[in-house]
C-alpha cells in the first residue's frame, strides 16, 4: 500500500516517503504465474479457442499482470520470467573462489565421491564460463596462505623476466594446453573479438576474409550447376515450425524465441532461424506447380542461430553462424542423389584444395543422420591435438518427407489424368566452422599457418636494415615490388611502418599465419633480389626479382601440397582399423579414430558410445578426452567387406553392415 505523506510545518522540510518492503517470495509466485499463464493464452490462440475462452485466459493473465505490478511498483519483465542479467567477470570469479572452498572442505572432510563430483562439476561450469566471457582462464583460487608461507614468498627472489620479452606472442603450447593455445591464436592474430553476449563473436577482418574465398569458390561452383542465390527472412512462426516434428525435434532445446515487441507481448512467438526447411517450403509449394518448374535450385548466404548451451568455442560451437545452405527440388530421385554427392564433393575440395586438410567423405549412420531426411552425407576431419574428429559439411537427401508434409507437387507430364508427384528434395550447408579447423589442424606454438589460397596476405614485404640515409629508396623499392606482385595477382602487403622494428614485424606476422615473408634489405635492393621465408617450416631461399612473381605463385604451391601432406600424414597415421572391443576402446583413449564392423542399429550405437566412455574413481577435468566413441560416418572407401564379421560391441551377436568410422567428436 501506498505510505501517506507525513505533516510537516513547512514544505521544504517535507520527508521522503518510506520504501515499502517487497515480498520477493511473493512476487517469484506471481511471475511463475505469468509465464504460465501466458504460455496457455499463446496455446489456446495457436489451436484458435473460442473466443470467450481466450479472453477469460487473457483476463486472468493481466489480473496476475497487475498484482505483480500492485506488489513491486513496476511492470513484470517479458514472459513472466525475469531475464537472468548476464555476470561480470569479478562476479564468476567470487563464485569460482567460494565453489573451490566447498571442494576443497569436502575432499578435507571425507565427503563421498560423488558429492565431490558433483561440486567439481560445477566448478568446471564456472571456470567455462569465466572463459567464455574474458577469453582466460580463471586465475587459481588457492586457500588462504598462512602468515609463515607469505613470509616465505616474500623471501624468494622475483622471477626473472628475459629481456625483450613481450607478452604479444602466444604463451601456451598447443600440445600442452590447447584450449588456451586456441583461445590466444584466435585473439592475438586478430581473428576474434570476444562479445558481451555468450557465445557470440566478431569476426574481424583477417578471420573474415578466408570466409570470403570460400564464398566466392564455392558460390562460382554452384552457379556451374544452376543453383541461384536467393534470400529468406529469419524469423520463423511457432506454428511453421513445429509442421514438422521429427525434424524440429533435434533443434527444439536451441530454438531462441523472440516473445515481445516493445512493452507489448507477442500473440504468437516467432523463432530464429535454426534452419530453413519450414521457413523455405511453403514457398516452394507456391512455386512449382508443373514439372517445367523443376528443377527448383536455391541458395542462401545467412545467419543461423542456435541457442547452444553447452561451453561455447568460437568457430567451433556458437550461437550464431554465418553458413550457406542450399535448398533442391527434382522431379526424380537419382536426379536428387546425384546432386547430393556432386555437392559432398565440392565441401571435400573446399577442405582439400582450398584449405589444405583431408577429409573422410561418407553417409551418416541412421542415429546422426539429419533428422526428416532419407540420408545425409558427410566429410570429417580430424584435429591431431586432441584426438577428435570434426564435423566439416553435410549434404542431405530429404527424399519426399518435407514435400509431403508441405504438399510441394508438380502433374506428372506422363499421365493423362493430371496426376500430381511429390518431388524429391535436398538440403546441404557449410559454415564458419571451416576457419575454426584450419586453426586446429595447421597451426603451431608460433601462431596461425594459414594456407596460401585463402590467406588475405599471401605474402608481406618487411624492409631489413633501414637507417636514416637508406629509409627513403628502400621504402620506394619495396612499394615498386608489391605492386609488381598485386599486378601479378598475389595478394600482398607491405610492412613500411617505421615504429616497430623489423624482428617485431617478424613475430607479428608470423603469429598471423602469412604463408610468405620477403625480406629486403639494402644489399637485396643492389642485387635484385629478395629473401623469402616459408611461415609453415620456417625456410628460407633466395630468389631473383625478375621472375619473382612465378618463383612465388609455385612456392605457395609448394606449401599449399606440403601443408595437405602433413595433415594427411597425422590423420592417417591416427585412423586405424580393428575387429577387437579391447582394441577398439585402447585405441580411442590414445585420440585414434577407429574403423570397426558395425550393425547399423541405432539402439546398438548408443550402447557403443556409453560403454566406450572413460570411467574411473578420479574426476576428470572437463578438457580430458573422456566422452565415448560417436559413429561419424559410414565412409564410402571401406577397408574390407565388413558383412563377414560380427557387430563391434561384444554384447551385439548381430551381423556387421558395414565398417563404421567412430571416434570422439566436437
Amino acid at each position: 500500500p501506498a505510505a501517506t505523506k507525513p505533516a510537516a510545518t513547512k514544505p521544504a522540510a517535507t520527508k521522503p516517503a518510506p520504501v515499502t518492503a517487497v515480498d520477493n517470495g511473493e512476487a517469484d509466485r506471481l511471475l511463475e504465474q505469468i509465464h504460465c499463464q501466458g504460455n496457455l493464452v499463446r496455446e489456446l490462440k495457436t489451436n484458435k479457442a473460442a473466443k470467450d475462452v481466450v479472453t477469460a485466459a487473457v483476463q486472468l493473465l493481466l489480473k496476475h499482470k497487475a498484482d505483480y505490478k500492485a506488489l513491486t511498483g513496476k511492470d513484470p519483465p517479458p514472459g513472466g520470467k525475469a531475464p537472468a542479467m548476464p555476470a561480470t567477470a569479478a562476479q564468476i570469479e567470487a563464485q569460482i573462489k567460494e565453489q573451490g572452498d566447498k571442494v576443497r572442505a569436502a575432499k578435507s572432510s571425507g565427503a563421498p565421491k560423488d558429492e565431490v563430483q558433483g561440486l567439481v562439476a560445477e566448478l568446471l561450469k564456472l571456470k567455462a564460463d569465466y572463459k567464455a566471457l574474458t577469453g582466460e582462464e580463471p586465475a587459481q583460487s588457492a586457500p588462504q596462505q598462512s602468515k609463515q608461507q607469505k613470509k616465505a614468498q616474500k623471501k624468494a627472489p622475483a622471477p626473472k623476466i628475459e629481456a625483450g620479452v613481450t607478452r604479444l606472442g602466444l604463451e601456451a603450447k598447443k600440445l600442452d594446453d590447447l584450449p588456451n593455445w586456441y583461445s590466444q591464436v584466435i585473439t592475438k592474430s586478430e581473428m576474434i573479438e570476444y562479445y558481451d553476449v555468450s557465445g557470440c563473436y566478431i569476426l574481424r577482418p583477417w578471420a573474415f576474409s578466408i570466409w570470403e574465398k570460400i564464398q566466392a569458390w564455392f558460390d562460382a561452383e554452384i552457379k556451374k550447376i544452376g543453383v541461384d542465390n536467393c534470400y529468406f527472412p529469419m524469423f520463423v512462426s511457432q506454428s511453421a515450425l513445429e509442421r514438422e516434428k521429427d525434424h524440429i525435434a533435434d533443434f527444439a532445446p536451441e530454438v531462441a524465441w523472440v516473445t515481445k515487441s516493445g512493452q507489448s507481448e507477442l500473440a504468437e512467438p516467432i523463432a530464429l532461424r535454426p534452419t530453413s526447411e519450414t521457413v523455405m517450403y511453403p514457398s516452394y509449394a507456391d512455386w512449382i506447380r508443373s514439372h517445367r518448374d523443376l528443377p527448383l535450385q536455391l541458395n542462401q548466404w545467412c545467419n543461423v542461430v542456435r541457442w547452444e548451451f553447452k561451453h561455447p568455442q568460437p568457430f567451433l560451437r556458437t550461437r550464431e553462424f554465418l553458413w550457406q545452405e542450399g535448398h533442391s527440388a527434382f522431379a526424380t530421385r537419382a536426379e536428387a542423389e546425384e546432386e547430393v554427392l556432386y555437392i559432398l564433393e565440392l565441401y571435400h575440395k573446399v577442405y582439400k584444395d582450398l584449405l589444405a586438410i583431408p577429409t573422410v567423405k561418407g553417409r551418416k549412420t541412421e542415429k546422426e543422420k539429419f533428422a526428416g531426411g532419407d540420408f545425409t552425407t558427410t566429410v570429417e576431419g580430424y584435429i591431431s591435438a586432441t584426438g577428435r574428429a570434426i564435423q566439416g559439411a553435410t549434404s542431405h537427401h530429404l527424399g519426399q518427407n518435407f514435400s509431403k508434409m508441405f504438399n510441394i507437387m508438380f502433374e506428372d507430364p506422363d499421365s493423362t489424368t493430371g496426376e500430381k508427384l511429390y518431388v524429391h528434395q535436398n538440403s546441404w550447408g557449410l559454415t564458419t566452422r571451416t576457419i575454426g579447423v584450419v586453426v586446429m589442424v595447421h597451426g603451431d606454438d608460433k601462431g596461425l599457418v594459414l594456407p596460401p589460397r585463402v590467406a588475405k596476405h599471401q605474402a608481406v614485404i618487411v624492409p631489413c636494415g633501414i637507417s636514416d640515409k637508406n629509409s627513403a629508396e628502400l621504402t620506394a623499392h619495396c612499394t615498386a615490388v608489391k605492386k609488381t606482385l598485386t599486378k601479378a595477382g598475389i595478394r600482398v602487403h607491405a610492412d613500411l611502418r617505421m615504429n616497430y622494428n623489423t624482428g617485431w614485424k617478424f613475430n607479428h606476422w608470423e603469429l598471423k599465419g602469412v604463408p610468405l615473408r620477403v625480406e629486403i634489405g639494402p644489399r637485396d635492393m643492389k642485387s635484385n633480389q629478395v629473401v623469402v621465408v616459408r611461415r609453415d617450416t620456417g625456410a628460407k631461399v633466395t630468389l631473383p626479382l625478375e621472375g619473382l612473381e612465378d618463383a612465388l605463385q609455385t612456392l605457395m604451391d609448394t606449401i599449399h601440397d606440403d601443408m595437405y601432406a602433413k595433415a594427411l600424414g597425422e590423420r592417417d597415421s591416427n585412423m586405424v582399423v580393428t575387429k577387437s572391443w579391447e582394441e577398439f576402446c585402447n585405441h580411442l583413449d590414445d585420440k585414434k579414430i577407429i574403423m570397426a564392423p558395425f550393425c547399423g542399429a541405432i539402439s546398438c550405437e548408443e550402447q557403443i558410445k556409453k560403454e566406450s566412455a572413460r570411467t574411473g574413481d578420479e574426476v576428470v577435468d572437463a578438457n580430458a578426452p573422456s566422452m565415448g566413441a560417436k559413429g561419424l560416418c559410414i565412409p564410402f572407401e571401406q577397408p574390407a567387406d565388413a558383412t563377414t564379421e560380427t557387430c563391434i560391441r561384444p554384447k551385439c551377436d548381430q551381423c556387421a553392415k558395414y565398417y563404421t568410422l567412430f571416434g570422439r567428436s566436437y
